[in-house]
Parts: C-alpha cells; sequence; structure tokens
C-alpha cells in the first residue's frame, strides 16, 4: 500500500474500514497518569486517540506532551492544534517536534475564544487560521518546505485533518466552508457532536452533491448523554448545537437513575443509523470525561474488534 503517510489512521480508511477514533482531554496539571488512564481503557476499542489542545481555552498539560506519552504506550495518537495560541513560528516548530517522536496524525483547529477559559485578559494569536494550518502542514510533508521556503530536514510526515460542524448558523454555508477545508489539504474531516440525525443526513446530501465526501473522509460526532441535565445545558448554553426538543425529553421522561444507560443507548442507536449514510467513514466518540463507557458504546455499536485484531 503506497501510503503518504505511516498513519494507522490513514490506513484503516484506505482499507475501506469504519474508522473509529475518541478523545482524552488532558489534566490541569502535570500528571501523564491523567491521560495515560484515560487511554488505557479506550485503546482496543480506537484506532486513535485524540489529545485536546487546552480545550474550553482552559491551561492544560500541553497536547504535543500528552501525545508523547500515548505514543509511548504503544498507540496511536492525533494530535490537536489550535490557532489561538501560537503563531506560524512556533505551529511549524511544534509540527517538527510531534514528527520526531513519529506522531503522524494531525487535527487543526481554530480553538475556542480565551473568553470561556481561566486566562480571558489572554491574547487571541491566529497569526494563520486553521485552514492556513491545514496548508501549512500540507506544504510541510508534501513539498518538504516551510513557510519562509526553506527546505526541511526530515519533513513531518502527517494525515492532516480538520473540524466541521454541520449545524452551525448559518446553515448556508456550512458546505462551502467544508470545501475551502478540503481544497486546502483536510484528508479527514471530524464533525460536531451529532444529536439532530435529520439535518447531518441533509448535509451529507449536500456534501454528496458536490462530490466531497470522495475527497476526505468524514467522521460523525458522537457524545453521549450522562444525564437530561447535561442534554438541556447543551441545547441552551452550547454554542453550535442542535439538539432536538425530542431528544431532551426522551432523557427528561426517562428515571434519573436509568438516564445514563438512557445516553449510552441514544449514541448507540445514533451510530447505527449512521453508518447507513453514505459517505460516513468512521466515528469519532466524544465521551467527555466518560471514557470508561467507550468499550461498550463500540461493542454495541457493532465497531468491535477493530480491523487490526479482526483475524
Amino acid at each position: 500500500m503506497n501510503l503518504k503517510t505511516p498513519s494507522k489512521l490513514e490506513q484503516v480508511f484506505a482499507a475501506g474500514h469504519i474508522a473509529v477514533t475518541s478523545e482524552c482531554g488532558p489534566p490541569r496539571g502535570s500528571d501523564p497518569e491523567a491521560v495515560t488512564k484515560k487511554a488505557e481503557m479506550i485503546k482496543d476499542h480506537v484506532d486513535a486517540i485524540n489529545i485536546t489542545d487546552n480545550q474550553t481555552a482552559m491551561t492544560r498539560l500541553c497536547s504535543l506532551a500528552s501525545c508523547i506519552h500515548i505514543k509511548q504506550m504503544g498507540l496511536e495518537p492525533i494530535l490537536q492544534m489550535v490557532t489561538r495560541d501560537r503563531n506560524r513560528i512556533a505551529m511549524q516548530s511544534d509540527l517538527l517536534g510531534a514528527a520526531s517522536f513519529d506522531i503522524h496524525n494531525l487535527l487543526c483547529l481554530s480553538g475556542d475564544h480565551q473568553s470561556f477559559g481561566d486566562c480571558a485578559q489572554g491574547q487571541n494569536v491566529h497569526d494563520l487560521d486553521s485552514m492556513q494550518l491545514i496548508q501549512t502542514a500540507r506544504q510541510m510533508r508534501d513539498e518538504g518546505k516551510f513557510l519562509g521556503g526553506d527546505d526541511i530536514k526530515r519533513p513531518p510526515r502527517m494525515f492532516v485533518g480538520a473540524a466541521a460542524n454541520p449545524f452551525a448558523d448559518p446553515y448556508e454555508i456550512r458546505v462551502p466552508r467544508l470545501a475551502k477545508k478540503v481544497a486546502a489539504g483536510a484528508e479527514y474531516i471530524q464533525t460536531q457532536c451529532i444529536f439532530n440525525l435529520e439535518k447531518f443526513e441533509q448535509w451529507m446530501h449536500d456534501v454528496r452533491e458536490r462530490g466531497l465526501h470522495e475527497k476526505t473522509c468524514i467522521m460523525a460526532g458522537i457524545t453521549p448523554f450522562k444525564s437530561a441535565g447535561m442534554a438541556k445545558f447543551m441545547a441552551k448554553r452550547v454554542p453550535g448545537m442542535d439538539i432536538p426538543d425530542a431528544l431532551v425529553k426522551r432523557m427528561s421522561d426517562t428515571p434519573k437513575d436509568k438516564q445514563q444507560a438512557e445516553g449510552i443507548k441514544i449514541a448507540i442507536e445514533s451510530i447505527q443509523r449512521l453508518k447507513e449514510c453514505q459517505g460516513v467513514k468512521g466515528f469519532h466518540i466524544m465521551a467527555i470525561e466518560w471514557e470508561e463507557k467507550v468499550p461498550e458504546i463500540c461493542e454495541a455499536a457493532g465497531m468491535h474488534p477493530r480491523p487490526e485484531n479482526a483475524g
């Protein structure tokens, strides 16, 4: 197989398998066990593990160091990199740092606004935006050149991805924005958490109309509800979410002691339905601080064992 990168995640896509990823949020401290314990819970059920980059603009153990810990466990990390905190010098430097540890997956993001976090007075950098970061990573890999034009000794061999939100307003620009990311060089896409399945299926229809599903690997984002309170909070307070009232009601009508099980059931139902959606090539399970449930979701949704263990 002639692959552009040694990424195991890319190999899963190339072989035509449904890919599965999940993510681990680094701690607000320097103890790596907070990451490695989460990775240990999910390692046999996913193809790669995303490490978030100061998510919600809260200062945390850096994504690169966390990825190195994951790599040293013999697992496949995905380095998330936001453009909020670094200029182009630092981002290129971090890509070289990741490559020096043979980390071969990258997810390019803008990052949550710093006003959400613990350093509201911090400066946004955004020297490059997320699309320019995609282009930068592809140039460094494909052309072996820095943005300044100089040659790179041992260029980073990254499988380059981006995020997409099918639900943010205005809806009309959602597919064109995806098209721009694909044109910039995004080889895989992880979507926002999907709760409104009909709207996501409409978005996928529009994606297929432009042939984008053939140019990138789209991974559907899945987040299980822990409680009715979580469903209500996400529906009302989290920007860019589209959670149907019927889903909130379903969680609210469920007895409190059974709400976790119901949330897991909804996630499994969503995966099973979206498996049938043409163009969906994988699932990204965001079980926020609930990593122990990822194996249960994967097994019940028919996504275990993973290809490398399938015999």
